[in-house]
């Protein structure tokens, strides 16, 4: 089986690279002959190669189409894909996060008429008039239009979202597209969608759970400079300050915190802040920036007593993952897919979705409960070890793949 892979990005940040990458080396490890086509990439081999593209026609098209409010069709070289040796030695394709501009969603019907493909996603977009994560807005279930969240991610300059969403349903109707969600909850969104009468599957992200594993917490600690005595809190996100990781809601929840128990904190960040992200916390904080290595990752989940994630839109966060490979219980709010990997009361507590008092409520408790706190960490583990290896994820792809190969001989 030769499986070929789209993603934007070998090495670049972000949970979807991330989950896409782990995915791609999963497959090589089982034996899959496996390559990937990416946006961009800081370095090409025989099985990683960049898209190739028309620049200059490109950038001429997309002062037509951007301003109309259509991302990404302006990358008509996507329908050259087909030329490419990587194109004509697979079997089947995957499809991950096409819409971080290096590809146009219009090329699916051709690429998929050659060969079949799966499309993991991983957020919301394949199935909305422009938007990734949608909030409370429910469009996309009868044809968008009229947007309220003209600048969610990906933004548009005009409000084209009727038109996005015809141009992908009809893109889909002609296309050979398997689906795969990493969660439940997105899978029961997709369902209600135009792509609701395709085959859905769900299949969690995996990770390597021997770089992800617990580590001695005082040594990692020690590592880190946290002062002895303290308990630690983590909070980590690509952006600190993005409206869909929360920290506003954080910031509310840890100020809120009784002065005696803000002097026993020390709280860790993961991601980018600026500084009056840091200063609006009366809180000791030390941030890490944000850290690409898996390794130093592992060392910063395991110096915390409890990794706390005031989310508002992630579907199958790989770092609660992570967090809870590590043996790190969470605390987060109790919507999206979250509470597929946060189960109350046995890896962490949940929430009411955006109430600052509940989240703190939370947090104190799981501090206050040593005993509790320390059977979840072992749950932690053991669900990561028996739902989350990599194999285990790699393997329900290949059986996906194969089942599908079968049919269409």
């Amino acid at each position: 089986m030769n499986v070929l892979m789209f993603s934007p990005s070998y090495d670049l940040a972000g949970g979807a690279v991330i989950a896409a990458n782990r995915l791609f080396h999963g497959l090589q490890v089982q034996g899959i002959n496996t390559k990937m086509l990416v946006g961009k990439s800081s370095f090409e081999n025989d099985t990683v190669q960049e898209l190739t593209h028309n620049l200059t026609g490109e950038k001429i098209l997309s002062r037509l189409t951007t301003p109309l409010g259509l991302n990404y069709i302006h990358y008509y070289s996507s329908f050259n894909i087909p030329s490419h040796d990587f194109f004509k030695q697979a079997d089947i394709l995957n499809f991950h996060t096409i819409h971080s501009g290096y590809f146009n969603y219009l090329s699916l019907p051709k690429l998929t008429r050659l060969k079949p493909a799966v499309f993991t996603l991983h957020d919301a977009w394949s199935f909305t008039g422009h938007c990734g994560v949608s909030f409370d807005c429910e469009r996309w279930k009868t044809g968008c239009g009229k947007c309220p969240y003209p600048a969610n991610y990906p933004p548009i300059k005009r409000d084209s979202t009727k038109l996005e969403w015809k141009l992908k349903k009809r893109t889909y109707e002609r296309s050979r597209i398997t689906f795969v969600t990493p969660s439940k909850w997105l899978a029961s969104l997709a369902k209600q969608s135009m792509i609701g009468e395709f085959d859905i599957h769900t299949i969690p992200y995996g990770l390597n759970t021997n770089i992800f594993e617990p580590l001695d917490p005082q040594h990692c600690r020690k590592a880190l400079g946290v002062p002895d005595g303290k308990k630690v809190l983590l909070f980590g996100a690509m952006g600190l300050t993005e409206k869909g990781k929360g920290g506003d809601l954080l910031v509310k929840a840890l100020n809120k915190m009784p002065e005696s128990l803000k002097k026993s904190i020390v709280l860790l960040t993961l991601g980018q802040a600026d500084e009056a992200f840091k200063n609006s916390i009366d809180i000791p904080i030390i941030n890490l920036g944000y850290v690409s290595g898996d390794r130093m990752k592992a060392i910063a989940l395991s110096a915390a007593d409890i990794f706390i994630f005031p989310t508002r839109s992630d579907n199958h966060p790989c770092i609660v993952q992570e967090s809870m490979a590590c043996g790190t219980p969470i605390v987060s709010f109790n919507h999206t897919g979250v509470p597929e990997l946060v189960r109350p009361s046995i890896t962490g507590y949940l929430a009411e979705p955006e109430n600052a008092d509940s989240f703190l409520q939370k947090i104190m408790q799981l501090l206050e409960e040593d005993t509790i706190r320390e059977n979840m960490k072992k749950n932690c583990r053991e669900i990561a070890l028996n739902e989350y290896k990599l194999d285990i994820s790699a393997k329900r792809y290949i059986e996906l793949f194969s089942s599908i190969l079968s049919a269409s001989n």
